[in-house]
């Protein structure tokens, strides 16, 4: 099953009733395997988990902890990138020169990359000497 595949698939499980904007998100880990997640709506919007961050939550799920590529898809009429506190989580398990594809249901897509999402991004090494 290719990324595309399994983003599209899963998207279709997101609980999404309150803004009906349904995200798939599918990653590969290094060792090969897919993980996917969808986007999980609650009605205290704060509360709900983004498709990337479910996708996240798999891998580390399942024993991995690095990411080497992304693909996001979303019902809209452009690619939608990653939020903020999403772009931050792929940045704490992928490189920054791993490529993030966002794409429409419609089959439109635009490649990226982490870095190119996330300038400057917060890392361990900021942490260090604290």
């Amino acid at each position: 099953m290719t990324l595309r595949d399994a983003a599209v698939a899963v998207r279709e499980n997101a609980h999404a009733p309150y803004s009906n904007f349904k995200v798939g998100a599918a990653i590969r880990g290094v060792s090969g395997r897919v993980y996917a997640g969808c986007n999980v709506e609650n009605v205290a919007y704060p509360e709900g988990t983004c498709a990337e961050a479910g996708a996240i939550a798999a891998m580390v799920a399942a024993g991995e902890k690095e990411l080497t590529e992304v693909y996001v898809v979303a019902g809209s009429p452009a690619p939608v990138p990653p939020c903020g506190g999403c772009r931050q989580k792929l940045a704490e398990f992928g490189q920054g020169h791993v490529t993030v594809t966002m794409a429409t249901t419609g089959g439109a897509e635009e490649a990226t990359t982490i870095a190119a999402l996330l300038p400057g991004a917060f890392d361990a090494g900021h942490m260090e000497g604290s």
